[in-house]
């Protein structure tokens, strides 16, 4: 039995070679798990279920393919893409789940989240994440036109890259504290998020007792995939020219 577990993927049409690594894994390895976990980042950018466009439709059927298999998947928000609603969900057998989650991973309790909300000492991103996860802010933007979404979303795609560049390390990293309190709060010793895009495996102590916070891997240079099977966890990467030549 292998759980599979991967975020931070970015899918746009500007990145084919990302694109054909995800489609490769959908249609061979990802059908041989038993549950496929997307923690958020899926995509790029996502201005609403409506933005039907032929790349979309195509990342759409990847899923419906795999959910039809049988091969339940499940999807948490990531920053660029906490739009994806239920449209979304119908079109693709996908389930969408709160921010945090709770998982039985084989017996261990284990949080799963993209991770953005453990960056406390980035103050200016939180603040935003605030207001754009407003319902009634969300529900305004979500009544624009099409192309003014789009525009909305290239700006600020393209903003957020200029601050990132502009920031340290350890502030757009996870507070090490805000994960000791939420892994206390929702009284687990395993961990799994996305959104830092530094792939490890950390050890920890909570409350006394040994704990492990896994961070998944991007995939700007590889595939990333963490499997977890009753035996383990394994962080893994993929190639993109094994992907480019099976295509």
């Amino acid at each position: 039995m292998t759980i599979c577990f991967i975020a931070d993927l970015h899918l746009s049409a500007d990145r084919p070679d990302i694109t054909n690594c995800f489609l490769h894994f959908m249609s061979t390895e990802a059908t041989q798990c038993d549950t496929l976990y997307v923690l958020g980042d899926l995509f790029e950018m996502w201005i609403g279920d409506d933005d039907d466009n032929p790349f979309h439709r195509q990342i759409k059927r990847a899923f419906k393919a795999l959910t039809d298999s049988g091969v339940p998947c499940f999807f948490i928000h990531g920053n660029r893409d906490f739009l994806i609603g239920k449209q979304f969900s119908r079109e693709t057998g996908v389930k969408l789940l709160p921010e945090h989650t709770v998982i039985d991973l084989f017996g261990t309790p284990t949080l799963i989240l993209h991770g953005d909300t453990l960056c406390t000492l980035d103050e200016s991103y939180q603040r935003y994440r605030k207001k754009v996860h407003n319902p009634f802010i969300q529900w305004l933007f979500l009544r624009l036109p099409l192309a003014w979404r789009q525009a909305v979303g290239r700006k600020m795609r393209s903003g957020s890259s200029s601050n990132n560049q502009m920031k340290s390390y350890d502030i757009m990293d996870v507070t090490p504290q805000a994960v000791i309190d939420l892994m206390s709060e929702h009284k687990v010793s395993h961990m799994i998020h996305g959104h830092t895009h530094r792939p490890a495996v950390h050890d920890l102590t909570i409350d006394g007792q040994h704990a492990t916070r896994t961070v998944l891997g991007d995939w700007y240079d590889q595939g990333s995939v963490l499997l977890c099977t009753p035996a383990g966890c394994q962080l893994q990467s993929r190639s993109f020219r094994v992907a480019e030549q099976n295509q």
